[in-house]
């Protein structure tokens, strides 16, 4: 079995980090455990959180690319059905149910690497047992809500309906305030840093003898930096007194900055035995939050803390292990308890159903999603684009670009003339920033410039990739004059270099998907800028950088947390797997004014008919 496995990762179907783990689990003697320990790793390897053993099938295995080798090596494993799965992992001592310290764990027919497991039972058993009522005065609540939300109320008024159209931030503040934790999902322009002010205010007012402790966290330095801004613009003109200002927080956090990441070293200063200092914790962009990521901010809330997770449970799940928030809001489909809903109808006003369900988590009615989007309406070819891709319409898609938005453009790809274009793009896009670097402007006015305009692909290799494409871009705004590049290793480095971070550095306070650009100082010399999430500019020594890219061309994923005025996608030009729905949706909600899709029609169409699947037991766990 080893050597047939050694055989799939010679092929590219698993990599060598399975097989290391198949061998010490298993030996040749015992071929079914060691392929389904190589089948454990290499799920988890693509951010699954278990291995199903009902997957383990000919022709599920390897996702059906080398069939052949398939079913060479199920033969070789005995042509096994679940239930001898079974029989050799109760028999293995590498195998246990949780209760001792074995590298697996076998829980019903999901088996876990032993951290996965527990860290899916700790935010399970955080999500069930510490989500508590807050003790409120209904009538004051209420009260707060009115004032804070009665603009929105207003516009929300429908002259023809006898009741007013429900105001879901209105609903969403009422859920937060009222439960330990909340769940507050919504697409782009739905208003969640507005909501969030909002709710802020009224956990003030509420207690108004007490100096709450609010920390803003998200997961990257940009996403951080992008609530910092949002929320700072919300809270203008909620009328809030000078002592009420001086309690919202001023900036926003890196998840592990808040938690206090230490330089080359796993451990943080801030977990169960040293809780973070705070009454109220907010997590922006929480679909980027991985598993192990949950868990151990879980366990660095103080006990009675509130903590509220902000997201688009629609985007991509998070590039490590589990889609966290897209479980957790999986139990919106029942909405609110009867209780519940009766509740939130005297806080807000509005007429609310609740629906009877057995057997549903508790955790429903913690949740509220945004329906309403505010910056894509009706008018507006990227919300109806990201609307068709949602409900997995291609068709629709596709039909989008004929309908005379001004705001959409998709370029087939078709001929090599096509790829010319498409750089042609970028270094127009990239065009007005890159004149302010040869023109000296200031460090925050050229970041500022840069976040205008961003290419974003599917994969890092290849002439569609990442890679590829910054070194295409490159060239080509060379031939264009607005940058300078040496021939050779020393024109690695030149003014208005953009580059992304690939690596936390906390005692640089640099952290994975920072962007910052190459600019020349006063004396001359070459130093990356870089704008935190408080505004402030830094600047580092080339040198002294950890790991990092050129930033022309990013990753969907590296995109998340960000948003350009115009987003420039484009699709590989054969279907790969990592084309999923969720991924075009991703991309195309990065949008603020403008995009431009460049792909291949049936590509496209694939992709969005793809849907993400990530595997956990959260789900069940919850109920």
């Amino acid at each position: 079995m080893l050597a047939l496995l050694q055989q799939a990762v010679k092929a590219g179907l698993l990599r060598s980090l399975d097989l290391q783990f198949a061998r010490l689990v298993a030996n040749e003697d015992n071929p079914l455990l060691a392929l389904i320990a190589a089948c454990l790793s290499a799920d988890a390897g693509v951010g699954n959180v278990c291995f199903p053993l009902h997957r383990l099938t000919p022709e599920l295995l390897f996702s059906g690319r080398n069939p052949a080798l398939a079913a060479e090596i199920w033969q070789c494993a005995g042509e096994p059905d679940v239930s001898a799965c079974f029989e050799v992992l109760q028999a293995s001592p590498a195998v246990s149910d949780g209760s001792l310290p074995t590298p697996l764990v076998l829980q019903k027919d999901r088996l876990y690497l032993q951290r996965m497991w527990q860290d899916e039972g700790h935010v399970a058993a955080f999500l069930l047992q510490e989500n508590e009522p807050v003790p409120v005065a209904s009538e004051r609540l209420r009260d707060i809500l009115n004032v804070l939300f009665s603009e929105s109320q207003f516009d929300e008024q429908s002259s023809s309906a006898a009741e007013p159209e429900i105001n879901w931030q209105k609903v969403a503040a009422a859920v937060a305030a009222t439960r330990r934790i909340a769940v507050i999902s919504g697409g782009p322009g739905t208003g969640k840093t507005t909501t969030v002010a909002r709710l802020l205010a009224a956990l003030i007012r509420l207690s108004p003898d007490q100096k709450l402790r609010i920390q803003l966290a998200a997961p990257t330095g940009k996403a951080a930096a992008r609530l910092t801004e949002s929320l700072s613009s919300a809270v203008r003109g909620l009328g809030l007194s000078e002592s009420e200002l001086a309690l919202l927080p001023d900036d926003a956090s890196t998840l592990h900055r808040l938690l206090g990441a230490q330089p080359n070293s796993l451990k943080l200063r801030y977990h169960a035995g040293n809780p973070l200092h705070l009454d109220v914790l907010v997590v922006d962009e929480a679909s980027m939050v991985d598993l192990p990521m949950m868990a151990r901010l879980i366990a660095a809330l103080p006990v009675g803390a509130q903590l509220i997770l902000l997201g688009d449970r629609d985007q991509l799940a998070s590039v490590e292990a589990g889609a966290v928030l897209g479980d957790i809001c999986r139990f919106a489909e029942y909405g609110f308890s009867p209780e519940r809903a009766t509740e939130l109808s005297q806080l807000t006003g509005y007429v609310l159903a609740g629906r009877s369900e057995e057997s549903v988590s508790v955790v429903r009615d913690s949740l509220c999603l945004l329906k309403k989007s505010y910056r894509f309406d009706a008018s507006s070819g990227i919300g109806q684009l990201a609307f068709a891709v949602n409900k997995g319409d291609g068709a629709g898609a596709l039909s989008c670009f004929d309908q005379g938005y001004g705001d959409i453009t998709f370029r087939p790809l078709k001929q090599s003339d096509d790829y010319l274009q498409l750089l042609q793009v970028c270094v127009e896009g990239y065009r007005h920033y890159l004149q302010c670097v040869q023109r000296d402007e200031e460090a925050g006015v050229i970041l500022a410039a840069f976040s205008h305009f961003q290419l974003l692909c599917a994969v890092r290799e290849g002439a569609f990739g990442v890679s590829g494409l910054n070194e295409r871009i490159e060239q080509a705004l060379v031939k264009a004059r607005l940058i300078h590049k040496e021939s050779g290793a020393a024109g690695r480095w030149y003014s208005g270099r953009p580059i992304m971070i690939g690596r936390n550095d906390s005692s640089l306070g640099l952290f994975n998907g920072d962007i910052g650009i190459a600019l020349r100082n006063a004396e001359g010399d070459l130093r990356i800028y870089f704008q935190l999430p408080d505004g402030s500019i830094k600047s580092v020594q080339p040198s002294r950088l950890p790991e990092h890219d050129t930033a022309y061309a990013m990753t969907v994923h590296k995109s998340q947390g960000s948003e350009f005025e115009h987003t420039l996608l484009v699709l590989p030009d054969g279907y790969l797997p990592l084309l999923t729905r969720e991924l075009v949706y991703t991309a195309i909600t990065r949008a603020r004014k403008r995009l431009t899709l460049f792909a291949v029609e049936k590509v496209l169409v694939s992709a969005i008919k793809m849907q993400t699947e990530r595997r956990s037991g959260l789900v069940e766990r919850l109920n």
